[in-house]
């Protein structure tokens, strides 16, 4: 027997129709309230006007003056209005055939080094011995090592490491050039044959060194009109002209070996003399007698060379004073005399000033100088070189 399915309800097919919403009876208008009471508008009080108080008496009115007008800044002398200022346009320059000489002073001082040159000569053949068959070559190399006073790279080294000079820079270089070219203008000397070399110093000084080497002080150059700077300049162009610089030079060159040989025996003895004190009076006494026998047979076998040789300090520093004069001289026959005695009036100042600072530091004791040092002096004193240009100075300007 097999089970019938269910039956399930039937529905309308036709969609429901939507109901009428409901009648409601209109209710009555709102009740209407009464208005709110109506007050005068009331306007604010109008701003009383601000209590009067007396005013006080004015300050009385002073008359205004104007502010300081601005002062323009101090113009700085004009160096061309200086007495020694001297004009560096020179027109056509005639050069001399003799650019060079060897005046009396330059032959003296060579003279004058002819001791020393053999007394190193025997120091340097003491030495050459040490050298075997090879030391005649030593012996000529010191003697043509002289002509390196004029080899420009060897000046170049002596002016910066025995001189302390240094090239100048270019502002230095055009200040220094004008007044160099007027100073070999009017020797008719050619100035390419010379460098211009400068010291860094606050001293007033010069130098003339070697072959070419005219050397002046950053004073100098900064601080003196360009008529007494070719004062300066002049005076070492006659070093250069007279021949006192390279003659100066090369003396020292071949002194140096004995100057060297002379140092080491004095420290020698110094040290001989230390040691013989632990012994007593007989120690001394023998050292003594030691250094005499070989001092004497030494002067005895150079016939008295040794002897000249210690007095040749001062004869050259003789010869030194009177060069000094020549190149004072050369200067003022340029026309720089007014101009170097002015210079030399500074540098006698700068002389007294440092001994007033000498006396100070010696507590006002004034230190006098000996008459052994006096003679050793290679400079003229002050006076002296002016006396010397009294009859430039009495000549009318170049």
């Amino acid at each position: 027997m097999t089970q019938q399915p269910p039956e399930y309800p039937q529905y309308p097919t036709q969609p429901p129709q939507p109901s009428v919403p409901p009648q409601y009876p209109q209710s009555a208008q709102p009740p209407q309230y009464p208005q709110a009471p109506q007050y005068p508008a009331q306007t604010p009080p109008a701003p009383s006007a601000p209590p009067q108080y007396p005013q006080a008496a004015q300050a009385p009115q002073y008359p205004r003056t104007p502010p300081p007008a601005p002062s323009a800044p101090p113009t700085p002398p004009d160096p061309t209005a200086h007495p020694h200022h001297i004009s560096t346009d020179h027109g056509r320059v005639h050069i001399r055939r003799d650019q060079r000489r060897t005046d009396a002073t330059a032959v003296s001082s060579l003279l004058l080094h002819l001791p020393n040159f053999l007394c190193s000569l025997f120091v340097v053949g003491l030495v050459s011995l040490l050298f075997g068959g090879f030391g005649i070559v030593v012996v000529l190399a010191w003697l043509a090592s002289g002509a390196l006073v004029f080899h420009r790279p060897t000046e170049s080294a002596v002016a910066r490491h025995l001189l302390r000079l240094r090239y100048p820079t270019p502002q230095e270089r055009a200040k220094l050039e004008p007044v160099w070219r007027e100073v070999t203008a009017r020797a008719g000397i050619d100035a390419r044959n010379y460098e211009l070399w400068v010291e860094d110093s606050d001293s007033l000084n010069a130098v003339a060194a070697a072959g070419h080497i005219v050397g002046v002080t950053r004073f100098a150059m900064n601080q003196l009109p360009n008529g007494e700077l070719a004062a300066v300049m002049a005076h070492e162009l006659g070093h250069h002209v007279g021949g006192h610089a390279w003659s100066g030079l090369l003396g020292y060159w071949y002194a140096l070996p004995g100057r060297i040989a002379w140092r080491v025996l004095k420290a020698f003895s110094g040290f001989v003399f230390k040691v013989s004190r632990s012994f007593g009076c007989f120690g001394i006494g023998f050292i003594v007698l030691v250094i005499g026998s070989i001092a004497l047979a030494t002067i005895s076998s150079l016939y008295g060379l040794p002897l000249l040789v210690l007095a040749m300090p001062y004869a050259l520093a003789a010869v030194g004073r009177r060069s000094e004069l020549r190149a004072d001289e050369h200067a003022a026959a340029l026309g720089f005399a007014p101009m170097l005695a002015a210079v030399l009036d500074k540098l006698h100042q700068q002389e007294q000033h440092a001994e007033a600072a000498l006396t100070a530091a010696n507590g006002g004791v004034q230190l006098e100088e000996s008459a052994l040092s006096k003679l050793l002096s290679s400079h003229p004193d002050h006076y002296t070189r002016l006396h010397h240009l009294q009859p430039y100075l009495q000549q009318p300007p170049y």
